[in-house]
């Protein structure tokens, strides 16, 4: 049978799983609350959240939920660090993407308030695209890797006798 990432996934213990939801619920509010996608009293928006906002902040939680439970622990795992360093990239993508484009600070001072309506904001949806893309292959990438290069467990070495009476 050839690995999957469906498989890897299938493979996950509990403590993965309460991890990845955890990570999701806990990415939903710290993108969703600063944006204004999810109304709160502490932050505005001068311009209405866009009909792809939602769909787009809900898979950048589920995916980097998913991403950040590759990261734990489990018996024969390689790590690979250019995942996480994607996911992070993808995970800032999607923020901008969602985010009021008048309200972004950046977007202000590089083109000011008519700048950024005009010209962040007809850019966006390609924003929270490529970090969708970027979180899903740093996540298929963990999971191919985690699933086609398990390695055994070392095994102890016992003291041999023979050995030490030789380096004496």
């Amino acid at each position: 049978m050839t690995p999957t990432c469906l498989t890897a996934v299938m493979l996950w213990p509990a403590k993965r799983w309460v991890a990845a939801i955890a990570v999701a619920i806990a990415t939903y509010f710290l993108i969703g609350i600063p944006t204004a996608v999810i109304a709160n009293p502490v932050f505005g928006r001068a311009i209405g959240v866009t009909s792809w906002s939602i769909p787009v902040l809900i898979a950048t939680s589920v995916l980097s939920g998913m991403l950040f439970a590759t990261y734990v622990r489990m018996d024969s795992v390689i790590t690979d660090e250019s995942s996480a360093k994607l996911g992070s990239v993808g995970g800032f993508l999607a923020y901008l993407a969602i985010g009021c484009p008048v309200c972004n600070k950046l977007a202000l001072i590089a083109l000011g308030s008519t700048g950024a309506i005009q010209y962040f904001a007809p850019v966006q949806p390609y924003l929270g695209a490529a970090g969708l893309l970027l979180l899903m292959y740093a996540l298929r990438k963990r999971l191919v890797n985690e699933s086609q290069c398990a390695l055994p467990k070392p095994k102890k070495i016992k003291e041999q006798p023979q050995l030490d009476e030789i380096n004496r």
